[in-house]
């Protein structure tokens, strides 16, 4: 049972892909960071109130709260380009395909 779950840890990779897990996670704190303490400050500057995670936009009774998103998605997009730089590094090719 032991050497099967030995095989199992070595044949699926389990290992790296942990640490690939716990990696993913640092560097989500760390693009967080950069967003909501750096990037966003610049944007809330050109705010007229400043606050930023508070920026609303009304429709009428309906309040729209696109502060909070546009952090969001700028996180998104500077995550997915890291994946994508890290993905065409280790593919080593011209361009990244759907296998």
């Amino acid at each position: 049972m032991l050497r099967d779950f030995n095989e199992f840890i070595k044949e699926y990779k389990v290992m790296p892909l942990a640490i690939a897990f716990i990696m993913g996670g640092a560097a989500t704190t760390l693009v967080q960071a950069l967003v909501n303490d750096v990037i966003m400050p610049i944007v809330g500057a050109l705010l007229p109130n400043g606050d930023w995670a508070k920026a609303t936009f009304a429709l009428g009774p309906v309040v729209i709260q696109w502060g909070a998103f546009l952090a969001a998605l700028i996180n998104f997009i500077i995550i997915a380009c890291v994946v994508f730089m890290i993905a065409k590094m280790i593919l080593k090719e011209e361009k990244v395909t759907k296998k």
